[in-house]
C-alpha cells in the first residue's frame, strides 16, 4: 500500500529526473522530527544548481508543491534539498 508520502516522494523523483543530466543519482530519503515528515533529496554535484534554480525558483516551486500536495493529504511534509 502507497501512503501519502510514497505519492509525494514519487512525484518530487519524477519532476527532478527531469530536471537533472543524471537521474541515477537522485536520492530522496525520509526523516521525521515530531509530525513533520522531511523528504530529503539530493543529487550529483554537477546537477545542484538545475534543482535549486536561478535565485532558488526551482527550489521554491517544488517545496510549493510538496507542501501543497501534502496538505491536500492532511500531512505535514517538507522538502530539504542537501549536497
Amino acid at each position: 500500500m502507497t501512503t501519502n508520502v510514497d505519492k509525494i516522494q514519487n512525484m518530487i523523483r519524477k519532476i527532478c529526473e527531469m530536471l537533472v543530466d543524471k537521474p541515477e543519482t537522485i536520492k530522496l530519503g525520509e526523516e521525521k522530527r515530531d509530525e513533520v515528515t522531511i523528504l530529503v533529496l539530493s543529487v550529483d554535484k554537477s546537477d545542484i544548481g538545475k534543482i535549486i534554480g536561478r535565485n532558488g525558483q526551482t527550489a521554491k516551486a517544488l517545496r510549493a508543491l510538496v507542501n501543497a500536495a501534502a496538505t491536500r493529504m492532511g500531512d505535514k511534509v517538507l522538502l530539504e534539498i542537501r549536497e
